[in-house]
């Protein structure tokens, strides 16, 4: 079940949406500027020159923007790589990267997953540590090939396209969705982005049941990051793997986005934007439905269409 923080600002409303309790409350203008939660920003206040057209004029004002920061990743206390992300679910980010990556394939695998702890480094809250079972290998040369992920690219640097192709079989799923389900996605994930309705600059990523309704949502400055986080929320809250889910981004669908749901046994992927050549590729290959341009009036499928079943208020 999705619940929400709802807070009203000056009249406007804000929803934080997560797995939990429904808490509803007022925040002050200034707590607003900086919204945190267990002490993360996810969003900062800026001084700004505003552009007039109309009659030519400027005026300063505050404007917020989406907060950015490194975050490293650790296995067993040696760093493999750093991604650019906006703070918070920072363990799920984590978790979903050693998914997508390879590393880990059981939840049994993972024995913890936290923060760097205070006087262990100068920036604790940008640090995250995966302890992984004795039994459970892992390559550090191979991880450490791709140290660094930008915000826009996710990570960067993979050895060959035919050793991610050999990490994961194709996934295996006979069920089947309406296409006016499919067309309520879109919908149903601008109301659960929060911060993008706030700041206008986050990508988010959002886990459906076969209903159709939102499991889990999560934004930020990475689409691939965002991806991370909801399969990395699935991982820790023993909904894994994830067959019997839809994933939404709000972006478009590249390969690695493809590659990701795979990992988590993602089935079909849908897109408000367009799919690359690759990710249309891979999709055939892994039996992945593949859906792009997802608006209000219609979409395309780009593979395994047998999954989504016509409907007569869609044709």
């Amino acid at each position: 079940m999705v619940c929400a923080y709802v807070a009203a600002v000056g009249g406007e409303r804000l929803r934080f949406y997560s797995v939990g309790v429904v808490l509803e409350g007022v925040l002050s203008k200034e707590r607003c500027e900086n919204i945190k939660m267990s002490g993360i920003r996810f969003s900062e206040s800026v001084e700004i020159v505003r552009f007039h057209s109309s009659d030519r004029n400027t005026d300063r004002v505050e404007d917020v923007v989406s907060a950015e920061q490194p975050l490293e990743i650790r296995v067993r206390g040696q760093s493999v790589a750093i991604t650019m992300r906006t703070p918070g679910h920072d363990r799920e980010l984590a978790a979903g990267f050693a998914i997508s990556e390879g590393l880990i394939k059981e939840p049994s695998q993972l024995l913890e997953v936290d923060h760097c702890r205070r006087g262990e480094a100068e920036h604790p809250e940008n640090i995250v540590n995966l302890y992984l079972d004795a039994a459970t290998p892992w390559d550090l040369e191979k991880l450490s090939r791709h140290v660094f992920a930008s915000s826009s690219c996710g990570i960067c640097g993979k050895a060959s396209l035919e050793a991610i192709r050999s990490l994961w079989p194709p996934v295996r799923s006979d069920f089947r969705i309406g296409a006016a389900q499919v067309l309520s996605l879109p919908r149903q994930l601008w109301r659960a982005q929060a911060e993008f309705q706030r700041t206008g600059g986050l990508h988010a990523a959002a886990l459906f049941d076969l209903d159709g309704r939102i499991v889990c949502v999560r934004e930020d400055v990475g689409r691939h990051n965002a991806v991370d986080k909801v399969i990395g929320w699935s991982f820790l809250n023993g909904d894994f793997p994830l067959e019997s889910r839809l994933l939404l981004v709000s972006g478009r669908a590249s390969f690695e986005i493809m590659q990701k749901a795979l990992a988590g046994r993602v089935s079909f992927v849908a897109a408000v934007s367009a799919p690359s050549s690759l990710a249309v590729e891979f999709a055939k290959e892994n039996g992945q439905t593949l859906v792009g341009f997802l608006r209000p009036d219609g979409f395309n499928v780009y593979s395994a269409p047998e999954r989504i079943q016509a409907s007569s208020s869609f044709s």
